[in-house]
């Protein structure tokens, strides 16, 4: 079932059920009205009738015509008078006599002056009429004929408008659920029409600031991060495909001049050189791109612990002397830390490990002297690491691309990469809710800064 038509069957009950309860308000209302006012007329009249036998001494006959004669027309009150020894002094119609009056009744009546009561569908009141030093005992009964047509009527009235209403109501329902769900069947159509091909489209918003409004520009919003991110899958692609496309197209090259005719010992061991160096940046390629798709998973995804920053630092150093023992590093740690948890932060040993290889493997494959020096600083919020050199640096106009994945800068030509390096390590850095940046100046050097927090850990 739609949610439009769920809508409008729902709104049609809640207003139904007011209407109910509104009309049964009404009615209930209506039906003790009629039978209060009933007995104040039955009080009025067996007032009157007693002050017609009691005090005008109208004659009984002349009282018995009259409610003969009216009840062949009316529904004339039947009224009885008895005294306070139960004798019956006037009766409207003796043959007819629908109360039936009982000892125990008027007994009833003279004890609490008033009675109320219904006789099959016949209204009785009872009361007591004092007059002259006496107490009388009056009863009066009648069928209400006129007020329960009137009932009918009303019920009739209010049965046919309650249906009635319940079929307008639910096609009005329909009519302005309909009005309200158009924007998003509209919505549901422009979505339909966007594929990976045309992530260029977007809703279209009224500019009102409602709900609608706001999941239009939400939507609109993720279609610029899924643009945004085929885009860089797109350029990713086409970057890892030109990387890979050069050290196999190099193999192949020197494995086809090699098999075309025989060659020497040397000739072959110079081929094998080559292509195992080739093979090598494959290899690297390959470990860098698997490192990168680690860095691009989910933080919750990725499992992190308490750990040294230092020892972290160690291993990376460790790892990269025992791939390039010619390398000179050297660590300085801030003699004001004190507290060895100024240390210790929440990581992936891991990844926070590669990223500081790639950052001493640039700073010595770009510095003549191949040195890199370490700095650690620590304080209650954060821990802070410089990665210093004294290499050829950065040129201005690359700076703002170097964390960009397979940029190759204007020093391309004085070491080999893959553009992968940095990117990775700020995406490393970004996990661990740090900040990297670089300070750098052409001839002088680079300085790569990492800041991340503590984390909680106190």
């Amino acid at each position: 079932m739609r949610i439009r038509t769920r809508i409008s069957i729902l709104f049609t009950l809640i207003t139904a059920t007011i209407l109910l309860v509104f009309a049964c308000t009404v009615y209930f209302s209506a039906v003790e009205n009629r039978e209060r006012e009933f007995y104040a007329l039955l009080k009025k009249e067996a007032y009157t009738k007693a002050n017609l036998f009691l005090n005008a001494k109208v004659d009984k006959k002349t009282l018995e015509d009259i409610y003969h004669n009216n009840r062949k027309i009316l529904n004339e009150v039947e009224v009885a008078i008895y005294d306070t020894r139960f004798d019956l002094l006037y009766h409207d119609a003796v043959d007819i006599d629908f109360v039936k009056e009982t000892p125990a009744m008027l007994q009833d009546i003279l004890k609490n002056k008033e009675i109320r009561f219904y006789q099959e569908k016949w209204q009785v009141i009872g009361i007591t009429f004092p007059y002259k030093d006496k107490t009388y005992i009056i009863t009066a009964a009648a069928y209400d004929q006129y007020g329960y047509n009137k009932l009918n009527s009303l019920l009739s009235t209010i049965l046919l408008v309650f249906i009635l209403s319940i079929f307008l109501i639910y096609a009005a329902g329909i009519f302005f659920s309909k009005k309200v769900f158009q924007p998003i069947l509209e919505m549901t159509q422009r979505v339909k029409t966007i594929s990976a091909t045309s992530l260029d489209a977007r809703l279209t918003s009224s500019g009102n600031k409602d709900e609608l409004s706001e999941l239009a520009s939400t939507f609109n919003a993720m279609l610029d991060r899924l643009e945004n991110s085929f885009d860089a899958q797109k350029h990713f692609v086409s970057n890892i495909s030109h990387e890979l496309r050069t050290p196999l197209a190099a193999m192949i090259a020197e494995l086809e001049i090699s098999a075309n005719k025989d060659r020497s010992i040397v000739e072959y061991k110079t081929v094998i050189d080559n292509t195992l160096n080739d093979a090598q940046k494959l290899k690297k390629l390959f470990n860098s791109l698997l490192d990168f798709a680690k860095a691009s998973y989910d933080s919750s995804e990725i499992a992190f612990k308490t750990l040294r920053i230092d020892e972290i630092l160690i291993d990376a150093c460790q790892q990269v002397l025992q791939s390039s023992p010619n390398y000179k590093l050297d660590i300085f740690v801030d003699p004001a830390i004190e507290d060895e948890k100024l240390l210790s932060i929440n990581a992936n040993e891991y990844l926070l490990q590669v990223a500081f290889v790639n950052l001493i493997e640039n700073a010595c494959k770009f510095s003549p002297n191949q040195k890199c020096l370490i700095a650690i600083k620590a304080d209650e919020n954060r821990i802070q690491l410089e990665f210093k050199d004294d290499g050829i640096g950065i040129d201005p106009v690359d700076l703002p691309n170097i964390f960009t994945p397979f940029y190759r800068g204007s020093n391309k030509d004085y070491s080999e990469g893959n553009g992968i390096g940095l990117s990775l390590t700020r995406k490393i850095v970004l996990l661990h809710q740090g900040e990297i940046s670089v300070r750098s100046a052409k001839g002088v050097g680079s300085v790569f800064s990492i800041d991340i927090p503590h984390r909680s850990l106190f």
